[in-house]
């Protein structure tokens, strides 16, 4: 039972995450075998079953469930240790995990890499694109270290740092550019293209329009605003994208984009990391950059 190794238990923390061998093996950057080794050799330490293994799937057994958030307890502790250590130096060295949701993504990382790796050279800078309940839930597992979402998030165990306020544009067939822009009443009655459930972009849009999520409504969702964007081109609707999406998104689509009247639908864009992070000082000189990066694709949209 003192056997048990701190690579065991980061093994075993992203099998009972993932629920698959191949899977959590690929993450560890491991094979699979040599995975299934150290669970066993973790279990027989233990002498207690960890896993319940069929040919499709794995799951915790009762005991794995207790022992799972005590594990991830031990695992944010110890990764705790390394930002401390971080978080004494002169400038930001080392790794840094940073989550960011889809909407935000492919419009601000482009140059927000480039400023980070110019100020701060030493800097392992990890990036993790997902939506954001999955990005609030690695924050709060101290698997990331900081994300850029949409606030509020409204967690006591977070920090809230406000970035900068976007305003959502118009998206609607080329041929129609020059028709008075709909209000949020007038935009009910048109097929309204949206990404499809879990995006907080969507809530954020229907909120706008005040459609309530679970009402049928003449409608397509998208997995992307690229998707959305190439459907309006082809006359299938119309749809709402951030204003910082506007140039990669619209160049090669047959669209025409229009800003609403006041007061226009917007969103406060931040970045959350957990109160406890040794690391917030450095985080906040991250959320400066990320804060002057922003402005000029703001500008561009």
């Amino acid at each position: 039972m003192t056997n048990l190794t701190l690579r065991q238990l980061r093994y075993f923390d992203a099998l009972s995450r993932l629920g698959h061998f191949g899977r959590a093996a690929e993450s560890c950057s491991i094979s699979q075998p040599a995975l299934s080794v150290q669970i066993k050799e973790m279990e027989e330490n233990l002498g207690v079953p960890l896993f319940e293994r069929s040919a499709r799937q794995v799951r915790l057994t009762a005991f794995g469930e207790e022992i799972a958030e005590r594990v991830r307890d031990i695992l944010r502790s110890v990764d705790d240790l390394g930002d401390f250590a971080r978080s004494s130096q002169q400038d930001l060295a080392g790794r840094l995990r940073l989550g960011i949701i889809p909407t935000i993504a492919p419009y601000l990382l482009p140059k927000l890499i480039g400023h980070l790796t110019h100020e701060y050279p030493r800097m392992d800078l990890q990036l993790r694109e997902t939506q954001t309940s999955k990005l609030i839930r690695e924050l709060s597992e101290g698997r990331l270290d900081a994300a850029i979402l949409a606030l509020p998030v409204s967690e006591p165990a977070f920090v809230e740092v406000e970035l900068f306020d976007e305003a959502f544009v118009l998206v609607r067939p080329a041929e129609d550019g020059d028709k008075p822009v709909p209000d949020s009443r007038s935009l009910r009655e048109m097929r309204l293209l949206l990404l499809e459930e879990g995006h907080c972009f969507r809530d954020q849009a229907l909120s706008f329009c005040n459609i309530q999520s679970a009402l049928p409504r003449e409608s397509l969702d998208g997995s992307s605003l690229t998707t959305l964007v190439q459907m309006v081109g082809a006359g299938i609707g119309v749809t709402l994208i951030p204003e910082m999406a506007v140039p990669v998104e619209t160049r090669s689509a047959s669209v025409s984009v229009a800003h609403f009247a006041a007061p226009q639908p917007m969103r406060k864009v931040g970045m959350v990391w957990r109160r406890s992070t040794p690391m917030a000082d450095r985080l906040l000189q991250v959320s400066d950059v990320v804060r002057k990066v922003a402005q000029p694709a703001l500008l561009q949209g």
